[in-house]
């Protein structure tokens, strides 16, 4: 479907019935080329019937001298005007459409076929296929052929003429060669105008003739015009500005060159100049003329600006009284005085449930009920004879229940004082007219729903006066409600808390806009009996005229209190419980008095003292001790129970002598038979006759050495995948590593709950952790509680707040004594064969080197 045509100013505006926008412009368009479209088939009829007939005047308008009306050609005109004259009457029925391309095809296989004959220099039979050519002077070399401009001509506007019926294809199909039609036809008239004839012929052939050339002028124009709101039509017909300059250009185009060129070769002819001079003169002439058209037009631009700005001045004008109405609560209506409605705003079509495209530019009795719509037309009536504005009630109400209204009506009137429209405005008074019912019916229900209120409630002024309060205030407070009114509601707070009741009411009506509130926190009340009760209060203020009234809620909370108490107990011990649960699992690590160490264990705030961290010292043997620390992933129960049998298996496995390696692998199989459970381990072994550490780290968090004298440092390990991660049966095997280890260091195992923190990044945190570890060190002054001291500044400075750490936290500090005081039993350091056997890898390979650094273990 072709698109709603668009105005200069926007898209088609619907008038008063909800009708498309009608240019006037375009109407006259198509008239034009329906008339060009007539007159051409009527001078084709005019030339068919002289064949008809044998009048050589009807042929030829200038018998024996021009050329005349060949009996095809006047066929093809009047088929050609009668299809365009169809076309440019758009839209119409499908047969006539049908019809008119017929006519159009026929014209253009005319014109088609004489070009063929002319190319080939062939007969193909059509020139006297009607009647025999007896026209004197025959100068086409074939009796009964047209010329070739007029065959050319007619094919053209047979092709314009089908595609200006295809809605389908573009308008300017048919507009260029319409277009290319009226030159052909504008060049005969200048060739005889001029009297030079090679304007129109081809070589030896004679060109049309003179109302032949005049048909294909007003077929070029038909064809033109034929579709105005579109293609180069469009900006001819347009009414904004390039319309008006563009049809005044064109007038001055087509008139005033030719016109002054005859002008200019009269007088030559006459002798009144030579041919230079008249060229001048024709260029002096044409530029006179354009620069004339030029300030017509520009002034023509000008009025059309101006008026297109006035325009759209009114148009906002209407846009925004239109808004003002739609925005005002109340109904607005104008009418004409004929009683047509000209605007409504939304409310009117709320209160009539008639939509404002339906309402336009009709009267009452079309949108309003009958008896609704005598009695405004009379009310208008009323209102323009005293010519004075009037006030009425009414009782209105068409989509809705009927609401009383106060109307008022006044006449709107032009610059002369003379009334052209009645505007009705109407207000909603029915609150108005019912308020005194409605406010005692109000008050009825207030006072009803005061009394229900479960609550005990007072209503006092801005200084605390009671002026209302219902019959729950008497059991609460031991007191009648009529004894309260007028009295102060300080009276019912404990005497020693009135000062901070009063300082907290004050403050909340200090409040710009102070908004309800509960407040249950430190607030008591007073009986009469002169006990004292925990209370909740609700507090909200109305501000009625001049007062501020104040709503007090009170509540007993006695039971709430005691309540929250017995939670609170109860929660305390579910957190010892879960908390010795945890410890319990967790166990108590030896004192090796060959090995000092200190530990500190947090159990987070999410969970009642249970998570899934662990650490334990496993002796060996007379020299060697296995330190291990772990992390099942999860809180809760859980994860508690899973750390109690990691711990115990670990503790089983190291206290076979089995080697790191082989001991991850260990506990790599027996998570695997968990259910979705992953654990970050780390074990490691000291040797205090070799003063070496063997470690092997499961996806564990680096253990940081501090040698004595030196900077804390992170111990190399390879860090593997966490347990539970390998497939059972296979998967990557745990490395171990063996690195010397100087007497009189210090090893730091911890979990990431020590270092780990939202938006930090957590190697950062373990170099903290190590500069901290080194000076907590060297601070700690030497003795017993050294290690316990470190391990409280280490917590201190990475953890600030232990009451809101959200994660389990554990830390392992373990010292071998210095030269001085490490047992020793010989001085050589033990060779590969004299340390614990370490099965082969998994898969084959060549065997590792006799001492090696480090090595991967099963």
């Amino acid at each position: 479907m072709r698109a709603q045509r668009r105005g200069p100013t926007g898209p088609a505006a619907p008038g008063a019935e909800g009708l498309p926008f009608h240019d006037p412009g375009l109407t006259a368009a198509r008239v034009v080329a329906q008339v060009a479209a007539l007159v051409a088939a009527a001078l084709g009829a005019v030339g068919l019937s002289g064949w008809i007939l044998g009048v050589e005047v009807l042929k030829s308008v200038l018998p024996g001298v021009t050329a005349s009306m060949k009996a095809d050609t006047a066929v093809a005109l009047l088929a050609l005007g009668l299809s365009l004259f169809v076309v440019a009457r758009a839209p119409t029925s499908r047969p006539a459409v049908a019809a008119a391309r017929a006519a159009a095809a026929l014209a253009l296989v005319i014109g088609a076929l004489t070009l063929l004959e002319y190319a080939t220099g062939r007969s193909l039979g059509i020139d006297e296929l009607l009647f025999k050519d007896n026209t004197a002077q025959v100068e086409t070399l074939a009796p009964g052929r047209m010329a070739p401009t007029t065959a050319g001509a007619l094919m053209l506007s047979g092709g314009a003429a089908l595609c200006g019926s295809t809605a389908r294809l573009p308008a300017w199909t048919a507009q260029i060669p319409g277009l290319t039609v009226l030159a052909l036809g504008m060049l005969r008239f200048y060739g005889f105008l001029y009297d030079v004839p090679q304007l129109d012929r081809l070589g030896t052939f004679r060109g049309m003739a003179l109302h032949t050339a005049l048909a294909m002028v007003l077929l070029g124009v038909a064809a033109f015009l034929a579709r105005p709101d579109e293609g180069p039509a469009g900006l001819v017909t347009n009414v904004g500005t390039t319309g008006a300059l563009g049809r005044r250009l064109l007038a001055a185009i087509l008139v005033a060159p030719p016109l002054l060129g005859w002008i200019v070769l009269a007088g030559q002819h006459a002798g009144l100049y030579e041919e230079h001079l008249a060229t001048a003169l024709l260029v002096c002439g044409q530029v006179a003329v354009f620069t004339a058209v030029s300030f017509a037009a520009l002034a023509v631009g000008r009025r059309v600006e101006v008026a297109h700005a006035r325009a759209e001045w009114q148009v906002r004008q209407n846009e925004l009284l239109q808004a003002f109405m739609d925005h005002t609560p109340a109904v607005v209506f104008i009418k004409d005085l004929d009683g047509r409605f000209l605007a409504v705003n939304t409310r009117w079509e709320e209160s009539t449930g008639v939509s404002r495209r339906h309402a336009l530019g009709r009267r009452d009795e079309d949108v309003l009920p009958p008896e609704a719509a005598r009695h405004a037309r009379a009310a208008d009536l009323d209102m323009l004879a005293r010519g004075t504005p009037v006030q009425r009630e009414d009782l209105l109400g068409v989509a809705e229940a009927p609401r009383h209204y106060l109307t008022t009506l006044f006449a709107l009137n032009d610059p002369s004082g003379r009334p052209y429209a009645v505007c009705g405005v109407a207000t909603d008074i029915d609150e108005r007219v019912t308020a005194q019912h409605e406010v005692a019916r109000s008050t009825r229900r207030f006072l009803a729903l005061l009394e229900s209120a479960p609550d005990a409630t007072l209503i006092t002024d801005g200084d605390g006066i009671v002026v209302l309060a219902n019959a729950q205030v008497e059991p609460l407070f031991g007191r009648k409600p009529r004894d309260l009114v007028g009295g102060s509601v300080h009276e019912l707070v404990p005497r020693s808390r009135r000062r901070h009741h009063t300082a907290l009411l004050d403050a909340y009506l200090r409040l710009r806009d102070p908004e309800p509130t509960v407040v249950d926190r430190g607030l008591y009340g007073l009986r009469g009996d002169g006990s004292e009760f925990p209370a909740e209060v609700s507090v909200s203020t109305l501000q009625a005229e001049q007062d501020t009234l104040v709503f007090l809620t009170v509540r007993d909370i006695t039971e709430r209190r005691q309540a929250e108490a017995e939670r609170a107990e109860r929660y305390e011990q579910q957190r010892r419980i879960a908390y010795t649960l945890q410890h319990s699992l967790m166990g108590e690590p030896p004192r090796l008095p060959h090995l000092p160490s200190a530990h500190r264990y947090l159990a987070s705030l999410q969970d009642p003292g249970v998570g899934g961290d662990w650490f334990d010292l496993v002796p060996l043997d007379e020299h060697r001790t296995g330190v291990v620390i772990g992390d099942v992933m999860g809180r809760g129960l859980e994860a508690a129970a899973v750390m109690g049998q990691l711990r115990a298996a670990t503790h089983a496995l190291a206290r076979t002598g089995m080697a790191p390696g082989r001991l991850m692998a260990g506990l790599d199989a027996f998570v695997a038979d968990l259910a979705e459970q992953l654990v970050t381990c780390c074990y490691l072994v000291i040797d205090q006759e070799t003063d070496e550490v063997t470690l092997c780290s499961a996806g564990h968090l680096p253990v940081i050495a501090v040698p004595p004298g030196g900077p804390a440092r992170r111990l190399p390990v390879p860090v593997d995948v966490p347990l539970g991660v390998n497939e059972p049966g296979g998967g990557t095997p745990y490395r171990a590593v063996t690195l010397p280890l100087a007497p009189g260091s210090t090893l730091a195992l911890y979990t990431d709950g020590l270092v780990e923190r939202p938006g930090t990044d957590i190697d950062a945190q373990i170099d903290l952790l190590a500069h901290a570890l080194g000076s907590a060190l060297e601070e700690a002054p030497a003795g017993p509680g050294a290690l316990d001291r470190a391990a409280d500044r280490l917590v201190e400075a990475l953890i600030p707040d232990t009451q809101a750490h959200d994660d389990d936290v554990t830390l392992l500090l373990v010292s071998l004594p210095g030269p001085a005081t490490a047992p020793r039993t010989g001085q050589r350091a033990r060779s590969a064969a004299d340390r614990p056997e370490e099965p082969a890898a998994r898969e084959p390979g060549p065997e590792p080197p006799p001492q090696p650094v480090s090595r991967p273990l099963d």
